[in-house]
């Protein structure tokens, strides 16, 4: 397989503003999506804005080629893969713009859903669009599909708030529909577009048997095939376009910034779970419950309750119930204020409570009783999907039905679940719309498994059909259902579609096969095979939820992208193309090895519970050789004179010029390899600190875990420019400042986390050190009585870690509590502390550690303690330093800021500079210091030296 275009782009035609990503690696690791299609493009296009994609629609046209857009790689259908050109459209198109008053916002196909609500949320205001892919799916994506989710139904989707948008058409027209000549732009450059669509407007209003036919079919969700109820909808040309546009699936033109009217956020919720008897019951109960105008009413089948019980947590409602033909719905008021909720909420309780339930109901607005109640739900993909068999695909599929209908539709998906045997699927959806999703595995490398499939598929469309539904609710006609477009709606619709395709396409090069298509097996072609490859990830659906919280996604590979490298290597080798697996193997190393900083973001966002920094550390660890491992073994025995060397050697290179230090880290680094050799800089302190000597006081009330990071890297300057001793004394001084007696375990300057074991996969080392560690802190808490505090959140969950893995051999280790810094001092300190005077604003960074230990808002609350003005950049992430990391490669950590701290610097200039910028861990604080120029401190020394007496 080729590594380069057989018909070769013209790059003069591109232009300077379009990168081309050719290598093996790059096809490859961007050909994956969360569909159950493949197909590895021959190049990868990255344009930087509307003009450049314009000379790469004529690069395209010109070599003869089709492209297909890709941005969030979410999509379900198989929208987003390409054999041919693909356009990445999230890298350079992710700019926000909110009006003043949030009533409208204007993004670029890069921006994630929850990026956009994250800057909406300060008005009170959020997108209609609410797909439960939000933390990853992208603007382009969501206007793509025309993507609607829980609450929005068909009158908060893209179609009906969208406001105007930035299109280039493929001759390479740029068309702002907002712009006041708009029409007259239109008609001058695209007379044929024009002048089509108007007549196809006028004809099918002419024909009040297909516009009633037209009317029908989206009274409901339905994304399959062409929008033409814009030509019902609409009389200009531009606005019909522009919605026509709105879930074609990248086959009419690009969106290089979509303008929507935004909705109120209502923040008032209460979640109730009815359970009945069976699902005809509540199928019956559903016109009445929708009548209440209740915000959402998702529905659970029998097998989804079954899988539920299964779960860690399980609602009360379901845990005891013996299912067997049962059917549950999760319903949800929503409401302005509590007032308001107060009502919806008496209203829906007086409805339910003559409803044949098999459990009594109950609505709360407890945040902790409303996520457990959500689990069920939530948690549906994650369990089955997350306990597929190895090498099988796990399929997301959705239809929709009018709500009457809804009932038989269920019946009948169940009936052929037996009939194929497939086993453990399950049904849930959102009721109200008469939209369900189900859910199979399925295995594409098995010839009757394939004709199995197949079989299914037939029967599946028989059955939708006849009751009046649509293939495709939500997630798109993609390569799924294109065939299935002409059964659904006619000739006579399908054909129209077809036009609408050569009006405004008329050389066919977006997307091709996508949406339409005439050839019946063409939904057959391309399925993606999972070989089996490695424990930790095998589970993997290619959802891409990883993907935007992972700090190398800019500069190398995002985890996703490490797994699915990992099959096609796998798969490679078993087609014999051995060239291919070795060309992906020849960049992997750097690519998806060194440059992953291991945070365990991707694991906070995974629905299959992924970290696949287990992965990257288990490939670090077998590549590092005996010598090396015993090294770092002899370290973990003598650690507390390693950092003490550490800082003293840090000491002596502050003492020099920085070049020639810098120049001895680069030159042995060319010797030794770039990861193994930190780079060293200026910006980087002296050492630090000697650990506190061990104490046990009888009336100790907790053990003080002093970070080792303290004693190698030194504390940043103080406001008055003071270098102070940073966060294990500010700890310290806070303890006995409250009145908290605290004790130090013996020999504490030689303890360690074990995290720069676990992350370089230094195993030996890492066993020696919790060998250590945790026998003294066992010791020094009197056997888990003591609560054992650290002044570093990454130590912190360094500790968590090492205390998990321990359990299994130690199960009286159970008892011991390991706490951050930041949420012991909030809760036991605090109140017991006076703040002199507080400055008046502080930018905080959270971390990667904080935020999986659930310490975000004691972090807040102290700089909020500290600060009139607490501003936390809704742009924040893993900086990437992750420990040294960001000094064996200064360009992962560089990627990984550079939003935050352009977000910072801007914010600075609003408010005329931060008085303080603070994090909870020094090697964040480095990182942060380095992206910013400003001085990253943690809170708790701001904390200390304002509650000074």
């Amino acid at each position: 397989m080729s590594a380069t275009l057989t018909s070769p782009l013209d790059e003069a035609a591109l232009g300077p503003g379009v990168r081309v990503a050719s290598r093996t690696i790059d096809r490859f690791a961007r050909a994956h999506d969360a569909s159950h299609y493949l197909l590895v493009p021959d190049a990868v296009l990255v344009p930087q804005d509307a003009a450049s994609v314009a000379r790469v629609f004529d690069a395209v046209r010109a070599a003869g080629r089709t492209l297909t857009f890709r941005s969030g790689g979410t999509s379900l259908s198989g929208q987003g893969v390409t054999g041919d050109v693909m356009v990445d459209t999230r890298s350079a198109f992710r700019g926000i713009a909110v009006s003043a008053d949030g009533a409208s916002v204007a993004a670029q196909p890069g921006a994630t859903v929850r990026q956009v609500n994250t800057r909406l949320a300060r008005f009170g205001r959020k997108l209609g669009p609410d797909p439960a892919s939000e933390i990853a799916c992208t603007i382009g994506g969501v206007v793509a599909d025309n993507s609607s989710g829980m609450a929005c139904g068909i009158v908060e989707n893209s179609y009906r708030t969208i406001e105007s948008m930035l299109l280039v058409l493929p001759s390479g027209t740029i068309l702002d529909t907002a712009a006041p000549d708009a029409l007259a732009r239109l008609r001058d450059r695209e007379p044929e577009i024009a002048h089509g669509l108007q007549h196809l407007r006028d004809r099918l209003r002419g024909d009040p048997a297909l516009s009633a036919e037209v009317a029908r079919q989206f009274s409901m969700k339905n994304t399959m095939g062409y929008g033409l109820n814009s030509l019902l909808d609409f009389d200009d040309p531009v606005r019909i376009l522009e919605h026509l546009v709105i879930g074609s699936e990248g086959t009419l033109a690009f969106v290089a910034e979509a303008r929507f009217r935004t909705i109120p956020i209502q923040p008032a919720i209460s979640t109730g779970l009815l359970v009945f008897d069976t699902l005809s019951d509540a199928m019956a109960a559903l016109p009445g419950l929708t009548a209440l105008g209740l915000a959402t009413i998702e529905l659970m089948d029998a097998a989804s309750l079954r899988v539920a019980q299964g779960l860690r947590t399980v609602p009360d409602a379901i845990a005891g119930i013996d299912v067997q033909g049962h059917a549950a719905l999760l319903i949800e008021v929503h409401a302005a204020d509590a007032d308001a909720l107060a009502e919806g909420k008496g209203a829906a309780l007086a409805h339910v409570a003559s409803l044949p339930l098999t459990t009594p109901a109950r609505m709360t607005e407890d945040p902790a009783e409303r996520g457990e109640l959500w689990t069920v739900r939530k948690g549906l993909y994650t369990a089955v999907a997350g306990a597929r068999p190895s090498g099988t695909t796990a399929l997301l599929e959705d239809i929709a039905v009018p709500v009457e209908r809804l009932l038989g539709v269920c019946e009948g998906l169940t009936a052929l679940f037996e009939k194929h045997h497939y086993e453990g699927c399950v049904i849930f959806g959102h009721a109200k719309d008469g939209n369900v999703h189900f859910l199979v595995n399925e295995r594409f490398d098995d010839p009757e498994a394939l004709r199995r499939y197949e079989a299914f598929t037939e029967d599946l469309v028989e059955l939708v059909l006849a009751q009046g539904g649509t293939l495709k609710a939500e997630h798109g006609t993609g390569r799924i259902m294109a065939p299935f477009v002409r059964r659904q709606y006619g000739d006579v619709l399908t054909d129209m579609m077809w036009e609408i395709k050569g009006l405004i396409d008329p050389d066919g090069i977006l997307n091709p096969g996508v949406v339409l298509s005439d050839d019946a097996g063409s939904y057959l072609a391309d399925l993606k095979l999972v070989p089996t490859v490695e424990s930790e990830v095998d589970r993997c659906v290619e959802c891409g939820y990883c993907e935007p919280t992972c700090p190398s996604k800019d500069v190398t590979l995002t985890p996703r992208q490490r797994i699915v490298l990992r099959r096609d290597m796998t798969a490679a080798l078993h087609r014999g193309e051995v060239e291919v697996a070795a060309e992906i193997a020849r960049d992997y190393d750097y690519d998806a090895v060194q440059t992953c900083a291991v945070d365990g973001m991707c694991g906070v966002a995974c629905p299959v519970d992924i970290n696949t920094g287990d992965l990257v550390r288990r490939l670090r660890a077998e590549e590092a050789g005996r010598f090396e491992q015993g090294v770092w073994n002899a370290a973990a025995k003598g650690w507390g004179a390693i950092t003490r060397g550490g800082g003293f050697a840090l000491n002596v290179a502050q003492a020099l010029p920085a070049p020639l230090v810098t120049g001895v880290t680069k030159a042995a680094r060319a010797v030794l390899g770039a990861d193994t050799v930190p780079l060293y800089d200026a910006r980087l302190p002296g050492g630090g600190s000697r650990a506190p000597q061990a104490q046990s006081p009888v009336d100790a009330q907790a053990v003080l875990f002093g970070s080792c990071i303290g004693t190698m890297f030194g504390a940043e300057q103080d406001a008055d420019g003071v270098h102070g001793e940073g966060s294990r004394e500010a700890v310290r001084l806070l303890l006995e400042r409250a009145g908290i007696s605290y004790s130090v375990p013996p020999d504490a300057g030689g303890l360690c986390c074990g995290t720069p074991w676990k992350s370089k996969g230094q195993l030996d080392g890492y066993t020696t050190m919790s060998e250590r560690v945790l026998p003294a802190l066992w010791r020094a808490s009197h056997e888990g009585l003591l609560p054992v505090v650290c002044d570093a959140a990454s130590c912190t969950e360094g500790l968590h870690v090492m205390l998990a893995k321990a359990v299994a051999e130690r199960p009286e280790y159970a008892a011991l509590r390991i706490e951050d810094a930041t949420t012991f001092l909030a809760r036991e300190a605090l109140p017991k502390l006076t703040v002199r005077e507080r400055i008046g604003s502080v930018a905080v960074h959270p971390t990667c550690s904080t935020t999986q230990l659930g310490a975000n808002d004691a972090l807040r609350a102290l700089a909020a303690a500290v600060a009139e003005d607490v501003y936390v950049p809704e742009g924040w992430g893993c900086c990437a330093f992750a420990g040294d990391r960001g000094m064996l490669h200064p360009e992962l950590t560089a990627s990984a800021t550079a939003v935050e701290a352009a977000e910072i610097a801007a914010a600075g200039i609003d408010r005329g500079g931060f008085d303080a910028f603070v994090s909870a861990n020094r090697t964040c604080e480095l990182g942060m210091s380095r992206a910013t120029g400003r001085p990253y401190r943690h809170v708790v020394e701001v904390l200390e030296e304002l509650t000074r007496p």
